[in-house]
């Protein structure tokens, strides 16, 4: 972390992922309005001492409706990506240790898989699946699954011909300890890296997917859903807009931050 901070790539992500993981935490309970609360009195506001983000269509204050709405949107990153990562990771480090006809069975699913652009198989999938958060978060892991497992596997081919892996083989140690306490602990630098950049991707797809009507279903507040709401509205009030996708665009930047100064950090050559 200290090497992370210093630089300013690190330093920026860091204070982003801080604010948005405060706002993940506790946005709910900070929230300053009921984000579903109507005030036909205040529609289509600007921002304002009252209201500070302004209001949408219905009234709703957008602050609050944004702070409510961040465990659900955050959320759904982490934990798409967590998925996808596990899952993938286990494909990858499979094929990496074992090599010869599996590796080269595995690779090729994945590289069929790989071949079709990552939004358009998440549509696909979701679309077969049906609408909804849980069928948008699995459509999301299974579509950054096969980017994973090649990572993974790629991690795995680099550190299997080290010195210290070799000398266990010498030694006469069995294949899962040597994967489990030689290959793995090494091998997971890249894959920390990647998992963290493919949160932002998971957000952005998972708001699109709302925002298409594919995620998250009112009353939700999910930050895409409330993009697509207000869409019909933005001439009159542009900040019905504006804010949701700035805090997307804002959550999405910490994450790559973030996951380029980790990266730096694993790799000190990569930083100089």
């Amino acid at each position: 972390m200290r090497r992370i901070l210093r630089s300013p790539t690190g330093l920026i992500g860091s204070i982003l992922l801080a604010i948005v993981t405060v706002a993940a935490l506790l946005g709910p309970w900070i929230a300053p309005y009921d984000p579903q609360a109507f005030d036909v009195t205040a529609r289509l506001q600007g921002p304002s001492l009252t209201h500070l983000l302004g209001t949408d269509q219905y009234g709703r204050d957008l602050m609050s409706r944004i702070l409510n709405g961040a465990p659900t949107t955050i959320l759904f990153g982490v934990f798409a990506t967590a998925l996808g990562v596990g899952v993938g990771s286990v494909i990858g480090v499979i094929a990496g240790v074992a090599g010869g006809r599996t590796d080269g069975i595995i690779m090729r699913i994945l590289d069929g898989m790989l071949a079709m652009p990552e939004l358009l198989f998440t549509l696909l999938i979701v679309t077969f699946l049906g609408g909804g958060s849980t069928q948008a978060m699995l459509a999301v892991a299974v579509t950054f699954a096969p980017g994973m497992a090649r990572i993974a596997r790629s991690s795995v081919l680099s550190v299997r011909t080290r010195e210290y892996v070799l000398a266990a083989t010498a030694r006469g140690e069995s294949r899962a300890w040597i994967v489990g306490r030689e290959v793995l602990p090494n091998a997971l630098g890249p894959i920390i890296v990647e998992s963290t950049i493919r949160v932002s991707f998971a957000i952005m797809i998972g708001a699109t997917l709302g925002f298409l009507g594919l995620g998250a279903q009112p009353p939700s507040t999910e930050w895409g859903l409330m993009v697509a709401e207000a869409r019909q509205f933005m001439f009159r009030n542009p900040w019905c807009v504006i804010a949701p996708g700035a805090v997307i665009a804002i959550t999405a930047m910490g994450f790559n931050l973030f996951g380029d100064a980790l990266r730096d950090a694993f790799d000190p050559k990569r930083s100089r």
